[in-house]
């Protein structure tokens, strides 16, 4: 279903999923997709406990087979230039997901979300915020509700501790991009995380 589509795939700043997210990109390759890895500006330079910017790119580079867009400049080509049948942005942050819902593009990844939108493609988001049950719960909303917008669906990752945290279910990034393509929203959109 995937043969020969070409699938952005943009990661921002939700450093403690990238060892489960990034070998989707290689899932997404198998599955004959061409992947164009776009990341945040955080991905590049951010050393945290779960490893270094450098050390991040080089393995999203490998798993996709193409060099990281890191600039908005060469972001925006992947509008009517070099356009995506698909942008997908997992982990998508509550920072990020604020700034596409109020319209911003200060980011290659929102650049190339943005891009995509402006050829009537599908933008699918795997959100992965702290927030998402507060203040930047009406951010979601409006994502929820803007057209070529798609949800990797999403739930409470640890209601007690974290009770406004919600984060996608990464494993289902595959059958969320094929419904897209369908314009479809993958259901149920609400899970409870194991």
């Amino acid at each position: 279903m995937l043969q020969g589509k070409r699938i952005g795939f943009g990661i921002t700043a939700s450093h403690c999923t990238y060892e489960e997210v990034v070998p989707k990109i290689t899932v997404l390759r198998e599955q004959g997709a061409i992947v164009v890895p776009v990341v945040s500006h955080s991905v590049l330079v951010a050393a945290t406990r779960f490893g270094t910017g450098d050390e991040w790119v080089r393995k999203i580079e490998e798993a996709a087979g193409a060099k990281v867009i890191s600039t908005i400049a060469d972001a925006e080509p992947l509008g009517p230039k070099t356009p995506l049948d698909c942008m997908v942005i997992a982990p998508m942050t509550g920072n990020s997901i604020s700034r596409f819902a109020n319209a911003a593009t200060d980011s290659p990844v929102l650049m190339a979300a943005k891009a995509t939108m402006r050829t009537g493609k599908p933008v699918v988001l795997g959100i992965s915020t702290n927030d998402a049950l507060g203040l930047n719960g009406v951010n979601v909303m409006r994502l929820l509700n803007a057209k070529h917008i798609y949800f990797i669906p999403f739930g409470q990752d640890d209601p007690f501790k974290k009770p406004n945290s919600l984060i996608s279910d990464f494993n289902l990034i595959v059958p969320t991009i094929v419904q897209a393509l369908a314009h479809q929203q993958l259901q149920p959109l609400l899970i409870q995380h194991k």
